[in-house]
C-alpha cells in the first residue's frame, strides 16, 4: 500500500521551516500548486555551481526519495529548472543557498 502524500504547500512550508532553524537560506521562486505540485529544490553553493533534486517513486519498494536530477554550473541549472517550468506550470521550485551544501533533503520527515 502506498503512504499518504502530503499537500505540496504543506510540505514546503514545513521544509522552509526546517532550513530557517538551521540558519540555511532558501527562497519559493515558484509556487506550484497547492495541492498535488511537484517540487524541485536547487542547492546553490554559492561557488557558481548548484544542483538539482526531485523527488522520484521507488515502485520496488513503493517509496519516493530524493535524487539529483542535474548539477553544474548555476546559470546552467537556472536554464535547466525554467526548462521543467515550461513542461508543469504546477512545479514549485525552491532555491536554497549554502556555500557547505546543505539542503537537509536527507534528514527524517524530508527524506520520503
Amino acid at each position: 500500500m502506498s503512504e499518504p502524500r502530503l499537500a505540496a504547500s504543506f510540505w514546503v512550508a514545513a521544509y522552509m521551516r526546517r532550513l530557517s532553524l538551521h540558519e540555511i537560506p532558501a527562497f519559493v521562486v515558484n509556487h506550484g500548486d497547492d495541492t498535488a505540485g511537484a517540487v524541485l529544490v536547487k542547492l546553490n553553493t554559492l561557488d557558481g555551481n548548484a544542483r538539482i533534486f526531485t523527488r522520484s517513486f521507488d515502485l520496488l519498494s513503493d517509496t519516493r526519495h530524493w535524487s539529483e536530477l542535474a548539477s553544474g554550473a548555476d546559470r546552467d541549472m537556472d536554464a535547466h529548472v525554467t526548462k521543467q517550468r515550461s513542461f508543469d506550470p504546477d512545479l514549485w521550485v525552491i532555491e536554497v543557498e549554502d556555500r557547505q551544501g546543505r539542503h537537509l533533503l536527507d534528514q527524517p520527515g524530508l527524506d520520503s
